[in-house]
């Protein structure tokens, strides 16, 4: 038996299949999918190409922020939606800009779910109202100079309890958010019983100092900082009832890893879009890049990326959404999304050429942004070793 393959007219964009290759969107009420809808045009209109100028300067657009508190991204960690509109809103973002989506998802997941986890009613008062419409900026401070990976047994910050005061001293490091913030949430141990807590943190009280650290190659919106906090003193309440030991740190990295998952998904749509948008429109010795049998290789390679880490996604939150999702689940989700996500920029900038150099035309900016959440919230090749040590048994770990 033979095959032929036939040549047939290009088919126009309206027709061509979208970034949802397995229909996910399927999966959601008639609000959620009309909602995502609204959120998908806002950012696709008014944040993926304007978001270039920003990336390219080290500047976080504040303007963009108001926008996006209106559609409802500030208070989605508690608006009722379902976990997986929550997490196609989080790869929406991501798609759109991965530094704002990691502002968005880090606001959502660390700031607003800590208070809401593991705050007294006094702190999600005071807090919540500015938060829910992004008025107010929190900043997770959990990790240190000298402690990423080993913070739990690393943590190096100190607080230590004086009459009706609490005294930290320490220094933190990537704190997302550090230099803008309003609020930072502060992961410190306790001197007198050794637990790790955490505090809620006014980032205008004496003794906290924060600097941008600049040059990044990825999430260039996002203002990470240096902070450092010099006998700085701050009310006994300040203290989150219920983190008072690192379980409760662990318990939201849970959540939060496979929020990175649905971000790595984000980056391969805006690689699918853009590699698309780029082949067919481009022409080379007379005929569409598009045409060539090395870029559909890589388009098809980018695709089966792209849906595969979107099955795995949609999975891990039906876990998540039944409680049954564990560290495992949530660390083979982050490093397997960007992983793969890390290999389809590889291919897309390869096919672009030496316009794929260039971040105006964007394929530089995703990869960029792709070896960022590829390293943090627990780098691929700690995320791997937390699956091996649940298949095995065994920890690499010291």
């Amino acid at each position: 038996m033979t095959t032929t393959i036939t040549s047939s007219r290009p088919r126009a964009a309206s027709e061509l299949p979208g970034v949802d290759l397995l229909k996910i969107q399927q999966l959601l009420c008639d609000d959620e999918r009309t909602r995502l809808a609204g959120i998908e045009k806002h950012l696709q209109d008014n944040v993926r190409r304007q978001s270039i100028d920003p990336w390219n300067r080290e500047h976080l657009p504040l303007e963009m922020l108001p926008p996006l508190a209106e559609l409802g991204l500030g208070n989605l960690f508690r608006d009722g939606s379902s976990l997986l509109f929550q997490g196609l809103v989080h790869a929406q973002l991501a798609r759109a800009d991965v530094s704002l989506s990691a502002l968005i998802g880090i606001h959502n997941e660390l700031i607003v779910g800590t208070l809401v986890e593991l705050g007294s009613r006094q702190q999600e008062d005071t807090w919540l109202p500015g938060l829910s419409d992004l008025s107010t900026i929190g900043a997770f401070c959990l990790t240190e100079p000298e402690h990423g990976s080993d913070i739990a047994g690393g943590l190096a910050t100190t607080a230590t309890r004086e009459g009706d005061e609490w005294v930290i001293n320490g220094r933190k490091r990537w704190i997302g958010a550090g230099t803008v913030a309003q609020l930072a949430l502060v992961w410190a141990r306790d001197t007198a019983d050794g637990q790790v807590k955490c505090f809620a943190v006014p980032t205008g009280t004496p003794g906290y100092a924060a600097t941008k650290i600049g040059n990044k190659m990825g999430l260039r919106i996002m203002q990470n900082a240096d902070v450092t906090f010099t006998d700085l003193r701050v009310p006994a309440d300040a203290l989150l009832p219920g983190a008072v030991s690192f379980d409760a740190a662990n318990m939201l990295l849970k959540d939060s890893r496979a929020w990175v998952g649905w971000q790595a998904v984000g980056a391969q749509q805006a690689i699918l879009d853009v590699l698309r948008e780029y082949t067919l429109r481009r022409e080379q010795f007379g005929k569409p890049l598009a045409s060539f049998q090395m870029v559909q290789q890589a388009m098809a390679e980018i695709a089966g990326n792209l849906a595969a880490s979107s099955a795995l996604m949609v999975q891990v939150t039906r876990l998540q959404t039944c409680d049954e999702m564990d560290m495992m689940h949530a660390a083979l989700a982050k490093s397997t999304a960007t992983r793969l996500g890390r290999r389809s920029a590889s291919l897309a900038r390869d096919a672009l050429g030496g316009n794929g150099l260039l971040s105006d035309y964007e394929i530089a900016k995703v990869l960029g942004d792709l070896e960022a959440i590829y390293t943090y919230e627990g780098s691929y090749h700690i995320n791997s070793l937390i699956v091996s040590r649940a298949l095995t048994g065994v920890s690499a770990f010291v």
